[in-house]
């Protein structure tokens, strides 16, 4: 996404402006915030003051979501708006189990099955990332926990922000003794400072001022918190107290276009005849829905900010290298889907898919694996059916392999099979789907209750003879 320079927001983008306002965390005991106490005043600010929009605004909010394909629907909805956008976010961040990478803690969320029941960060970068530049702003009130505030810490603001225009506050768990009522859960009180500024101004300040005025009647700054003031990936950032260690590697911001252009280069030269040797990039990216190690949409590039007047601030650290060989690998590959070369990228994955065949058998992790890419390529090609024929063979290669019903990997093939057969508008190939799906279903229910429900219900439809006007 392009950022604001200026420091306004989104005043650069005309017309009436759009505004999400998200409050989200786990059910019980492993909430850490009382996430939606942000909302009550942000509601109360009038839409054109919380946009800077003199021509109005419309304004959504999202209350503790259990599903991430239901916040990915409203980002998708957010992002396709034409004026300005504003983005709020209160809730907590985690890392999920297998890929340490940071997500979004929604209301089904656990330690183990963050990967498939939280929202995955770079889902946000991804979608709003596309937006013309300075027309989107996201403003964060978070707390990390246990697993995510360490590698947080040592990647500095950068970690989150890359790709944003990012304002707000990150702080760690609170402590789980404290003071009653609220022992071990922290309050938006960045979120309350902020709607109260934009309630008694005006006009709405830039948003650069209103972020310090907000951190300052907080009480911020003083404390670990992290202060997110909206510089973008191009500006520099103080570096940490000490340099990040291995574990901050996958949160250091993202790799740029001509990184993976370069990367897309390299794998394309190779086309069908079979993998390529090539060097990871700095940190691992991950495509939305499969969760694997490549962005689907790398940044587009940034318009230089102004050169300061005072002395440059030293750049952060380079990171440690990656240590996953296929990373730029998957880059490449979803770079090239995503620019819209969707037979080149599924030639690429074929190729590996026919390694790992031939080297690791037909019901390796590396074969499967291929699988899923190969499910998530056809996703973003638009071809739901043949994602859900993917999705099922994932499925029933996982089990197959002993997996049980019950293991995140295997409910997660069903239900993105599930999630992407709900797309398929051919009667005939929708219908041909599904009994291998109601027979997926029966075994593995997933946890949304009435799911094999809801299949048989569409499933009686399609058997019914089409109406005609």
């Amino acid at each position: 996404m392009g950022n604001d320079r200026s420091g306004t927001g989104a005043e650069t983008a005309s017309g009436p402006g759009y505004a999400l306002l998200l409050a989200a965390g786990p059910a019980g005991k492993q909430r850490l915030m009382d996430a939606a106490a942000a909302l009550p005043q942000l509601a109360a600010v009038p839409p054109a003051a919380l946009l800077g929009t003199p021509g109005g605004a419309s304004v959504v909010q999202l209350v503790d979501p259990a599903d991430p394909q239901t916040v990915l629907t409203h980002l998708r909805t957010a992002a396709a708006h034409p004026g300005p956008v504003l983005v709020h976010l209160a809730g907590q961040l985690t890392l999920d189990a297998k890929q340490r990478l940071p997500h979004l803690a929604l209301a089904r969320t656990t330690p183990r099955t963050a990967r498939y029941t939280a929202l995955p960060w770079h889902w946000l970068t991804a979608e709003l990332g596309r937006r013309p530049p300075g027309s989107t702003v996201v403003v964060a009130d978070l707390v990390a926990d246990e697993t995510a505030w360490p590698p947080l810490r040592a990647a500095g603001p950068s970690g989150l922000a890359a790709g944003l225009t990012l304002y707000g506050t990150v702080a760690p768990a609170p402590p789980k003794r404290g003071a009653p009522p609220k022992r071990g859960m922290a309050t938006p009180d960045y979120s309350r400072a902020f709607a109260g500024l934009l309630r008694g101004a005006a006009e709405r300040p830039p948003l650069a001022l209103l972020h310090q005025r907000a951190a300052l009647e907080a009480g911020l700054g003083s404390g670990p918190e992290l202060l997110l003031d909206g510089a973008g990936p191009d500006e520099a950032y103080p570096a940490p107290d000490a340099a990040p260690g291995p574990e901050a590697a996958g949160w250091a911001g993202q790799t740029g276009p001509a990184e993976a252009a370069g990367s897309a280069e390299a794998a394309g030269s190779a086309g069908a005849a079979g993998p390529v040797a090539v060097t990871p990039p700095r940190m691992p990216l991950s495509p939305p829905e499969s969760f694997l190690s490549a962005d689907p949409r790398p940044a587009p590039p940034s318009p230089r900010p102004p050169q300061p007047t005072h002395a440059p601030l030293p750049p952060p650290p380079r990171r440690a290298p990656v240590a996953d060989p296929l990373a730029a690998t998957h880059a490449a590959i979803f770079e090239a889907a995503n620019s819209g070369r969707h037979s080149e990228a599924a030639s690429m994955a074929a190729a590996w898919e026919q390694e790992a065949l031939r080297t690791a058998g037909p019901r390796s992790d590396e074969a499967i694996h291929w699988l899923e890419v190969r499910a998530d390529l056809s996703r973003i090609a638009g071809d739901p059916a043949r994602a859900c024929e993917l999705w099922l063979a994932v499925a029933d290669a996982r089990l197959g392999n002993g997996e049980p019903v019950g293991h995140p990997e295997v409910e997660g093939a069903v239900d993105r099979a599930h999630h992407q057969w709900q797309f398929v508008q051919d009667r005939a190939r929708a219908g041909a789907l599904a009994p291998p799906l109601m027979e997926l279903r029966s075994r593995v229910p997933g946890r949304k209750p009435g799911a094999l429900e809801a299949v048989r219900r569409r499933a009686e439809l399609l058997r019914a003879p089409a109406r005609t006007r």
